[in-house]
């Protein structure tokens, strides 16, 4: 049909695969007297469990279509023309192998229904042009991490929960192959000199795998998806992750220039507030940001996006944030974001913070904006940098004015927990005040938690500045208030 998708070869034979028989009912003979005795006691008899019989017919038919789909992948490889397919539309494309499929199943001779069949099409296209198993993971929207244990255990997180999917390589081997067709794509490697890898794929999700002997079970990896719609802050007072009053507090904060940092742990949308946070930026600007994984959807119109670069296979050409942070600061940037601080580039954002870029923002981890404070002090040692910890911290207090804190509960729900402001140093401590925070008041039988977001009562320590700048803010959104849910 599409013959100059196809190779000048004649094709292999190819190996029959066994159907599974299906159980069929054995022919009735006549009921001996025993037997009689006990239809007439159907009562007391107990009724044998059709569960176990439907589990292993399952499972024989999954295992046949795993057989099957192994061979007519092979079949592809052997007839598709992979050079010419750059040029072919999607639609051709399914329709060759349709076709392919088609004639390999007739030689095979193996009957499958038409829903078998439009499945099997879609997983062989998914094997050929995309990532396998993986790919209909990645196209649905509501997933948001996907984590592999090893070829058989895929687990997917949804609305903050882990759930194990039904889906399932089908050997070591084979979730090595769709590994390697990632980390090639970008130029990379990963083996057992080599046995971890970060990565991102084609459409800007993080990708990160090692492989066995490290990994003891089984490859491992996780990919945390690219969100294809930034959410907006109107969109995150919706979801309920932050109050509006929180929402007019942190716009005048960053169009006022404050230097802000979001802290949280792991998965608590740290980025995907940074990435409201920025939305309060005028177009008037200069903006230029630096991450590790290129994720942040800035939509200003003046942005210079920078990405580091890990070593090559002899070890060199690595490009560290801090390298990039440190050019950044030649380039005339109003602005620096970075996506996350975590090593010796905390020094150059600092100085960047107290050097003229105000309104520069970045990620930490940390459970707590006095815990920010010390892991930023942990990160300034981590540097090598000898300096008295009073110097390390009067540093630390008048670069950073804003430490808002992002969580995930144990309901799966993103919150907005705590917005603190850094007023300075007192003797040898950081002094901060807490401005709103998120107070939980219950919990639903099904899990949900209960609370409400409040002010602490305590006016800004930037009022005056909000008002110089023209964001006169109501002394109301600092009150407390209690009963809202």
């Amino acid at each position: 049909m599409f013959a100059r998708y196809r190779k000048n070869t004649q094709s292999q034979p190819v190996k029959a695969v066994e159907a599974v028989p299906e159980r069929s009912a054995p022919k009735s003979a006549a009921p001996t007297a025993a037997q009689a005795g006990q239809r007439r006691l159907g009562s007391q008899a107990k009724p044998a469990s059709a569960t176990p019989v439907a589990a292993d017919r399952t499972l024989q038919r999954k295992q046949r279509m795993n057989t099957i789909k192994s061979e007519l992948h092979k079949r592809l490889l052997e007839n598709l023309n992979l050079s010419a397919l750059e040029h072919a539309s999607e639609a051709e494309l399914r329709s060759e192998i349709t076709t392919i499929v088609a004639e390999a199943l007739s030689e095979m001779d193996v009957v499958l229904n038409s829903e078998e069949r439009t499945t099997l099409n879609k997983e062989l296209y998914f094997e050929v042009m995309g990532l396998g198993p993986l790919e209909p993971l990645l196209q649905d929207d509501s997933i948001n991490d996907i984590l592999v244990n090893g070829p058989k255990q895929i687990f997917i997180e949804r609305a903050g929960k882990l759930e194990l999917s039904d889906v399932t390589f089908r050997d070591e081997r084979h979730l090595l192959r769709i590994i390697d067709k990632i980390v090639s794509a970008v130029g990379r490697r990963v083996d057992e000199s080599n046995p971890y890898v970060d990565a991102r794929l084609a459409d800007g999700s993080r990708f990160n795998a090692m492989v066995p002997p490290v990994a003891v079970d089984g490859s491992l990896v996780s990919i945390r998806k690219f969100k294809k719609e930034k959410l907006s802050v109107d969109d995150l007072v919706r979801f309920g992750a932050f109050s509006e009053e929180m929402a007019l507090y942190l716009e005048a904060a960053v169009a006022t220039r404050l230097n802000v940092i979001v802290s949280g742990g792991t998965g608590s949308g740290k980025t995907t507030t940074l990435n409201a946070l920025s939305s309060f930026i005028g177009n008037e600007e200069r903006v230029l940001t630096i991450e590790d994984t290129a994720e942040l959807q800035l939509q200003q119109i003046h942005v210079g996006r920078m990405e580091s670069r890990p070593a090559n296979m002899e070890g060199k050409g690595a490009v560290t944030q801090r390298d990039c942070l440190r050019n950044a600061l030649r380039m005339r940037p109003d602005r620096i974001i970075v996506g996350e601080t975590r090593g010796e580039e905390v020094i150059d954002m600092l100085q960047a913070m107290n050097t003229g870029h105000d309104g520069s923002m970045t990620t930490i981890h940390a459970n707590s904006a006095r815990d920010g404070i010390s892991r930023l002090e942990n990160m300034v040692a981590m540097a090598g940098i000898e300096m008295p910890l009073r110097a390390v911290r009067s540093q630390i207090g008048s670069a950073v004015n804003l430490i808002v804190q992002a969580s995930r509960l144990q309901d799966g729900s993103r919150r907005m927990t705590s917005i603190t402001e850094v007023t300075g140093m007192e003797g040898e401590i950081i002094t901060m005040q807490e401005i709103f925070r998120f107070e939980r008041t219950g919990l639903e039988p099904d899990g949900t938690i209960l609370g409400h977001f409040t002010g602490t009562g305590l006016r800004s320590h930037h009022s005056d500045r909000f008002k110089r700048w023209g964001y006169d803010l109501p002394a109301s959104i600092y009150d407390e208030v209690s009963g809202r849910r």
